[in-house]
């Protein structure tokens, strides 16, 4: 791990790996929502298949844009087809 001073900017680096890690960054998100809103209606009692529906949905979401960013890391530039 590499020491970080946190008094300089981001560097443009640092800012691209942000946004490219965003939707997976947002889908986590989603996701935290959805089981918060669950555990509060176990806590209530008033569980219903929306509620359970919307977490599967921000699981799937999850994984999807997991498998998108790994790919988008491991993603090899495009060969320059010769003239």
């Amino acid at each position: 791990m590499r020491d970080y001073d946190f008094d300089t900017e981001p560097t443009a680096a640092d800012l691209a790996a942000i946004e490219s890690e965003q939707p997976l960054i947002d889908a986590e998100l989603t996701w935290l929502d959805a089981e918060i809103t669950l555990l509060a209606a176990i806590e209530r009692g008033r569980v219903n298949e929306m509620d359970t529906r919307r977490v599967r949905r921000a699981e799937h979401a999850v994984i999807r844009e997991t498998f998108a960013h790994v790919a988008r890391l491991t993603r090899s530039p495009r060969p320059r087809l010769a003239a």
